[in-house]
């Protein structure tokens, strides 16, 4: 649920970052088209991985490794969920629908497979992790460019740290299912440096949009300023996993990096309307 909302929350800021007017009526489908179509990915992924799941303290009391729901069932569930986020965002317009066709296939058939067999997997499932942001753009505009692609690169950067963040407080419970999150592998210095560049990468492009570079997506100097404080709070605690190494500073990363996300969305968006 926590993950449906995110991905729904996500695809609102950014619908209101490309539009003029608010249309409630799209607003409305591309909520409900964005809830569909995590639900699908989740669904899917969770019948791929129901054998491992059951190894795992964090998923082995899911529906299916709990025995509460068919494999059958949740099939059925993951269908319908598909064909109805496609189709609520092919009312929006045909490319909001294509993206979020590419999500679900990407997390499904690439992603999920990867997870057991490289660290690469993050790289990959990334990539639909970072669609919901500008996929609200491009229901709002009708059009891919600069803007969208900014969107995407901001969002595809944040999403190292956070999921390495995971990986690393997590590791043990990973390892009972075969799971290679972290990019070396271990819960080593390597990793931390690397969760450091990718949280600088995240920092940079969040204030591109001050240079007037990106379009029509904007950024007011006292917002940047905003911005990229929030980027020093999410770096600060980057830099304390180095410093530490240890499953409490992972998960302050992640909280961090969770409330990191969500504060630039809300910036961005306030900062559009009041500029």
């Amino acid at each position: 649920m926590r993950l449906a909302l995110s991905v729904v929350f996500s695809s609102i800021a950014g619908y209101l970052l490309g539009v003029n007017t608010v249309d409630y009526k799209i607003l409305a489908l591309l909520a409900l088209g964005g809830y569909f179509m995590v639900g699908a990915s989740n669904a899917f992924n969770q019948i791929i991985e129901k054998d491992l799941d059951a190894l795992m303290n964090r998923t082995k009391n899911r529906p299916i490794p709990g025995g509460r729901m068919s494999v059958n069932a949740a099939f059925a569930i993951a269908s319908v969920f598909t064909v109805l986020g496609i189709a609520i965002l092919y009312v929006i317009n045909p490319q909001t629908a294509m993206f979020g066709a590419i999500s679900i296939f990407l997390y499904t058939c690439v992603y999920t497979p990867l997870k057991t067999k490289t660290p690469l997997a993050v790289f990959v499932g990334a990539i639909p992790g970072a669609i919901p942001f500008m996929l609200g753009w491009v229901a709002a505009t009708d059009d891919f460019g600069i803007e969208p692609g900014t969107l995407f690169a901001l969002q595809f950067f944040w999403q190292f740290p956070h999921f390495w963040a995971i990986g690393w407080f997590l590791f043990e419970d990973y390892r009972k299912g075969g799971f290679f999150m972290l990019p070396t592998g271990k819960q080593d210095k390597g990793t931390a440096v690397q969760t450091i560049i990718y949280t600088v990468w995240t920092i940079l492009v969040s204030i591109v949009p001050v240079l007037g570079i990106t379009g029509e997506l904007k950024l007011s100097v006292i917002a940047t300023i905003i911005v990229f404080l929030l980027g020093l709070f999410m770096l600060y605690y980057a830099i304390r996993l180095f410093k530490e190494m240890t499953e409490k500073a992972a998960k302050q990363l992640m909280l961090a990096s969770v409330s990191y996300i969500t504060l630039i969305q809300i910036v961005y968006v306030i900062d559009k309307f009041i500029r």
